[in-house]
């Protein structure tokens, strides 16, 4: 059988939740964009408000105006970075954005977090070759993470959820859950 050559650009086969090649020339200019806006964030100081929101509106795909991010922050890309009303994140979250992180509003996040839909293939040759693959992450509203937690890619937790401090999410969590735990599990279910 004679199969075609897939003519989509790397930026494409990412946006598709594909494989793709990481190290592709247009990939490396977005994070690089992404990368310096961060930077250009982690630089300001709190009696810089108006600018702080200039560069998170440049960076996020979309965010409200009542933003809040301790800095440091970092992510790869930004454009797949989707936040609600009244989003607040604590000193050095990390979003590793290859896949889109969509959180609601009223959502808390402790310090030293992560976010991480990038993966790597398990197979060594192309995991060496640079290859990656994203699933998403989306996060309801009225969500509080403590200090050091971490999700990963492919995760959906719902609404009214306490996910405790450290804990690794690897899992979907339902509405009103208290999680701890690594792998993070149901402690209780809130009124």
């Amino acid at each position: 059988m004679d199969q075609k050559k897939d003519s989509r650009t790397e930026m494409e086969k990412m946006i598709a939740g594909e494989m793709f090649w990481n190290s592709d020339t247009e990939i490396s200019a977005v994070k690089s964009r992404a990368r310096a806006l961060a930077d250009s964030y982690n630089r300001t100081t709190e009696d810089q408000p108006e600018e702080r929101l200039r560069i998170l509106k440049e960076l996020f795909g979309d965010c409200d105006d009542d933003i809040f991010i301790k800095p440091p922050f970092y992510c790869d890309y930004g454009f797949n970075l989707h936040v609600g009303k009244r989003f607040f994140a604590n000193f050095a979250c990390v979003m590793l954005d290859a896949a889109p992180i969509t959180i609601g509003d009223n959502c808390l996040i402790g310090p030293e977090c992560g976010f991480y839909t990038v993966n790597h293939p398990m197979d060594s040759k192309t995991r060496v070759a640079n290859y990656v693959y994203g699933k998403p992450i989306t996060v309801g509203d009225n969500v509080w993470f403590g200090g050091h937690c971490v999700v990963l890619g492919g995760v959906t937790i719902g609404n009214n959820v306490v996910v405790g401090a450290g804990s690794v999410v690897t899992k979907d969590i339902p509405d009103n859950a208290v999680v701890a735990g690594n792998p993070a599990r149901i402690l209780r279910y809130t009124e």
